[in-house]
Parts: structure tokens; C-alpha cells; sequence
């Protein structure tokens, strides 16, 4: 059965700042929980496909995208091989002014009946939470410059409460 989470936030940077972290997969590793790896396969004006190497205690499982993406307002993201069923979302970001900007995160996916999607089932909607958490704390990070590399421990942040 197909499922779909909604995430969206008001947030004190612009569209173009939080569009350019977004798209910047390599850095996932540094800031995005259980990333372990990213491989960019392909990336131009209109899309970027990258291998991404998820791990989690004993489980490790490799997925690709293929994300279409519009600077600075829009980035679809389409999985090509992976450990679902069906997997896709967008990120849709909407310029309020020069300093702040909405940003509405959707997921659409179905678990295949491997033990990954079977283990991955109940926590989707927490691993939805923490992942745009993580997303807004490298924002700020990356506008402090010393920080830039640091990674965001999420245990140790504040709590983000998702706006539905």
C-alpha cells in the first residue's frame, strides 16, 4: 500500500541557500543520519543522479536517484534502484523574502517485502522528521563558515516538531 509523508517549514534562509544544500548530495554524509556514502553519477543544470550507501548498525543498503531540479525552487526526487516498491517525493521551496523562505518536503513510497523496507516500515515517519531536521541544521551550519564540515549530531539538537 502506498504511503505519503508531508514535512514543511518556515525558515530564516533563502530559497536559493537551502536549494544548494538540497542538492549538494555528496555532503549528505556529514550531516544526514545513517548516510555512509555518496557516489554523484551525473549532475547538470536540470538533474543529479547519485548512489547513496545507507547503513544502520548491522543493516547497510545501497539506492540510486535520479532528481530533476529547478534552482532555486524545486527538486523531484525518483529513486532508479533500491529497496522499495516505489519511491518518490519532491521538495518544493518558496522564496518569502530576501532572508526566509517555506519549504514543503513529500515522500510517496511502497515497501517491497525485503527485511530492509520491513525493518524501514515503522520508522519512516521519525526518519521523515530527522531528515528535514537535518537538512535545517546544515543550513545554518554551512552560513557559519567554521562549522561547514561539522556533523549534525541529532541526538544532541533541538527537537524539530514538523509543520503538517
Amino acid at each position: 500500500m502506498p504511503m505519503e509523508i508531508h514535512r514543511s517549514a518556515l525558515v530564516s534562509h533563502s530559497a536559493a541557500h537551502m536549494y544548494t544544500v538540497i542538492e549538494a548530495a555528496e555532503h549528505y554524509p556529514h550531516f544526514v543520519p545513517w548516510c555512509r556514502d555518496v557516489e554523484i553519477l551525473e549532475r547538470n543544470d536540470e538533474v543529479v543522479v547519485a548512489r547513496i550507501a545507507i547503513g544502520y548498525r548491522n543493516l547497510s543498503v545501497h539506492f540510486t536517484t535520479r532528481n530533476r531540479k529547478r534552482f532555486p525552487t524545486w527538486m523531484s526526487i525518483g529513486m532508479e534502484q533500491g529497496p522499495f516498491r516505489s519511491f518518490e517525493g519532491e521538495w518544493q521551496l518558496r522564496e518569502l523574502d530576501a532572508d526566509g523562505c517555506r519549504i514543503d518536503f513529500r515522500l510517496r513510497y511502497e515497501l517491497d517485502s525485503s527485511a530492509v523496507a520491513r525493518l524501514a516500515a515503522p520508522a519512516m515517519d521519525r526518519i521523515a522528521s530527522r531528515l528535514m531536521h537535518a537538512f535545517l541544521a546544515r543550513a545554518d551550519a554551512v552560513s557559519a563558515p567554521a562549522e561547514a564540515d561539522a556533523k549534525v549530531d541529532l541526538e544532541t539538537q533541538p527537537t524539530w516538531t514538523p509543520n503538517n
